[in-house]
Order: C-alpha cells, then structure tokens, then sequence
C-alpha cells in the first residue's frame, strides 16, 4: 500500500526478538503493532523539525489530503467546488451535522454506507472491523448528536501512534523486551475510541486492563491493585476520586506516569494527583474525530501534533481569533484522514494558543489553555430577560477550594443544582448556595434557586464521564461570546 503524503507505507510484519514468538491472539495483529511502530518512528523524527520544516510538511501533507479527497469524494467535490485552488482558511466549515447528513457522500469508499455502519456498531461486541476493513467509533453525543467515524488499518496505526506520542512525552517509552502493565479507566463500550485503542494495543509487552468509570469505586480499586499498573490512564475526574482513594490507603499503586484525557484537568485535581503518586499528570487532549490533538511535554507544557492535524481556534463566526485568547471552537484538519476526510471540521471546545516557545525542544505550538467545550457554558437569564453566558471559571474559584472528592454543577429548567461528592469536612449549604447565587449576579444572571447536595458520586455519562457542568439542552446551543 502506497503511504500518505508525509505518511509512508509499512511493512506487514516486524522482528519482536530473538526467539520470540507472540503468541497466536497477539499474532492476529502483528501487522497493525508493526505499522504502529513504524508511525511512531517517523513522528519521532517530526519532533527535531525546524519551524520551516514543519510548515513545508503541513503545505505538503494539506495538498496531498485535499487532492485525495476531490478525487473520491463526492461531497468534497460539491463542497469546494470552485475552491480546489484556494487557501484553507478559505474554505467552508464542516459540521458535524453536515458531516453525518452526508456521510455517504463524504467518504471515499463507495461500498460504505452510513446505515450499514450504524448497524455494525448497533452489534459490535469487541474489535471486529466494519467490512472487514474499518475501525468505526461513535462519539458520546455530549453536543446532542453523536457522530460516526470510520479509519482503515493506516489511519488506526496513526490514531494509536498519537496516543503512543503522549505515552513516550510522558516517559512511557515501549519497549518490546519489556513489559509495561497499562490501566486505562473510562469507558468500555466498545464503539468508543478509548476502548477501540484499548483491544487493538493489548499485547504481551503492552498488556491492558481496561476498567469502566461507571462501575462500582470499590472493583475499580480492587482492580488496580492487582493489577499494579505501570502507567494509569483515566478521565481527568476519575484520576481525581482515584487520587483521594489513594490518599486515603484503599488505593495502593505506584505509577510511574498518570495521564488524564477527555475531560478538562483543574489545578485542584492536577494538584491531589501530584499529591497520591508524586508525580504531576500529564495532559492528553484528544477526540474521536482526530485521535490525539496535544499532550504535555516532559515540561508539562501541552503541544499540538502540528505534524499531525492543523488546528485554527475561531471566534463564532469562524474569524481567527488572536494567540492568547480563547476562541468560541476549533476547527481541525485531519492531515491523515482519507476515509472519511475532515477538513476545517467544527469542534466545540474553547482553547487558546500561545505565542510562547517551550524549552522543550519541540517545534509545535503551545495551548495555553483549554477551557472545555462550549456546552460547559451555562446560559442564564438576566432581569431584562436578556441571555447571560457564564464563564466555567466562576463555579472553579467557588468549589476547587472545597475539601471534595468531586464536584458537579446541572441545571434544569427551574433549579442549579450543586453537587459535592463525599466531602471530608462540613459543607455550609446554604452559605455556599449564597455565594453561587452572588458571583451570577455579579456576572450579570438573575440566576435559578440553587441547590447544594451532598451525594456519593456525581452524575456520569453512560460513557463513564462527569462533565463538571452540565447545561440544560437549550443552553447548549448558544455559544460563549458574552463572557463577563
């Protein structure tokens, strides 16, 4: 098989060890492990690029993927028609809606269809390929649509090579004469990415115990220490509660590396985690659409894989928005996306990014913060019935300093619930409620009864994630331009 632009081709099969023979389940994907390892060689390269030399890989790769995707495209043929030749930032943004009301369009193989798809992962019970071809994930629908993404055996050993990026940054470099015992604790549904990855890496010197974030916090303990993992993988709120259970003797670990993903990871809980492990966790920012985006460097600073996806924060009306501010959403280029091309496609999540260099030696761009996803924003009502978006930021300075194993703000149509899971010390309900109701007024809401519970645990989602605010469905939909 040909290799993408910037992307080579990779052998079938590779050399473990002398005398090693893998053993007949791990054999059936010999050839996927050695693509992997080939990919990670070639990004590993990426990462001693000059500035210039980045820039000419990204005009490259843009070119090659832009060219694949008019020629087997369809929906790519009407949607840049007349633009082939223009720049990037130029072109349309793609939609998730969009994305799935033309699926069959969009990707580049003929023979797939999105109901035969759906139907796939309607019965997927592990890591069977769609047509015997394709890794298919569906996102959570947090926005209120999930989306269905399909990847070939080239563009899943990329998916698991940026994974394999954040380990290496994070000190958890494979080595095939050893074995390093991973534990990733999110969700086990096996249409979702993490757990895709999960299967597909599950080897003899990479084995995976993989634990679902939404069963019970005593088998997740229980399980972790057996299984004494080398390298702890979780949401960032389940990395968290997992600290305070270690913290408090139940959990009896040692890691030499935590990575927190899919969420974002507050100072406090960054802070608790250094705490339990005497390490500070690493930071993975990754989605379905794109597999990883960026990840800390062994400086804890977090870079975007430029070599990988060409990111362009936005403000709401798709303008670029200036480094050091955070924009209204993300619009991602996929640079080894050809099954499904994604090009300019719309996430919604509210980073910046900065114009500082690291001294870390990499020559990609900083985030300097990722503020969650637009739907962490609440939207309230003022007195003159005008909408008021309020920042994340007000509920984090209120409840971070609270002695917490985790907190979670809902609102419903008539109430703004506070949850506070297990406490360690007294909580002042109404004195908390009060100052809640205070910083919203001072931000300009005319907010809801607010409510202070103390619960076991938070709310999660069926995919085991505690979003640490959760909108009303019709607030979801305005976006954060009136920040106070």
């Amino acid at each position: 098989m040909a290799g993408y632009e910037g992307f080579p081709a990779t052998q079938s099969s590779f050399q473990i060890g002398a005398g090693f023979e893998p053993p007949r389940e791990a054999a059936l994907d010999a050839r996927l492990i050695a693509r992997v390892l080939l990919q990670q060689r070639q990004l590993r390269s990426h990462e001693r690029w000059s500035r210039a030399e980045l820039d000419a890989h990204q005009t490259r790769a843009l070119a090659e993927m832009r060219r694949f995707s008019y020629e087997r495209s369809r929906f790519y043929q009407r949607f840049h028609r007349g633009l082939e030749g223009r720049p990037l930032q130029e072109l349309p943004v793609l939609t998730k809606a969009e994305l799935m009301s033309s699926f069959d369009e969009l990707v580049t193989d003929p023979a797939v269809h999105l109901a035969d798809v759906e139907q796939h992962l309607a019965t997927l019970r592990g890591n069977e390929r769609f047509l015997g071809r394709y890794w298919a994930s569906r996102t959570s629908g947090s926005t209120g649509h999930p989306g269905i993404f399909l990847v070939d055996r080239t563009e899943w050993s990329m998916v698991i090579a940026s994974y394999a990026r954040a380990q290496e940054w994070a000190g958890i470099k494979v080595n095939l004469m050893h074995r390093t015992r991973l534990a990733v604790v999110s969700s086990r549904v096996p249409s979702h990415q993490s757990a895709r990855v999960g299967m597909s890496i599950d080897s003899p010197f990479v084995p995976v115990r993989r634990f679902d974030a939404t069963q019970p916090l005593a088998d997740i303990v229980g399980g972790l220490n057996e299984w004494q993992p080398e390298n702890l993988v979780a949401y960032a709120s389940m990395a968290k509660v997992l600290a305070e259970e270690q913290l408090a003797g139940r959990l009896r670990i040692a890691p030499r590396a935590v990575m927190c993903s899919s969420e974002v990871l507050t100072k406090d809980a960054a802070a608790r985690i250094q705490r339990a492990w005497g390490t500070q966790p690493f930071n993975v920012y990754a989605a379905t659409e794109t597999a990883g985006l960026a990840s800390d460097c062994r400086s804890h600073r977090l870079h975007i894989y430029e070599d990988m996806v060409i990111a362009e924060v936005v403000d709401e009306k798709n303008r670029p928005v200036p480094n050091g501010r955070p924009g209204a959403k993300i619009l991602v280029t996929a640079l080894f996306s050809r099954t499904q091309p994604l090009i300019r496609y719309e996430m919604s999540d509210c980073v910046s990014i900065s114009n500082d260099r690291c001294d870390c030696g990499l020559p990609f761009a900083l985030l300097s913060g990722i503020e969650g996803r637009a739907e962490d924003w609440l939207v309230l009502h003022a007195s003159d019935g005008r909408d008021v978006v309020v920042h994340p930021n007000v509920f984090h300075r209120l409840l971070e300093p609270l002695h917490v194993n985790e907190w979670q703000v809902i609102q419903t149509t008539d109430a703004l619930r506070i949850l506070l899971g297990r406490p360690t010390e007294a909580i002042l309900g109404d004195q908390l409620a009060a100052s809640v109701t205070r910083e919203l007024r001072e931000a300009g809401a005319e907010p809801p009864p607010v409510r202070v519970e103390i619960v076991d645990a938070v709310t999660r989602t069926a995919l085991g994630k505690a979003p640490l605010i959760r909108a009303i469905p019709s607030a979801k939909a305005a976006s954060p331009r009136s920040i106070p």
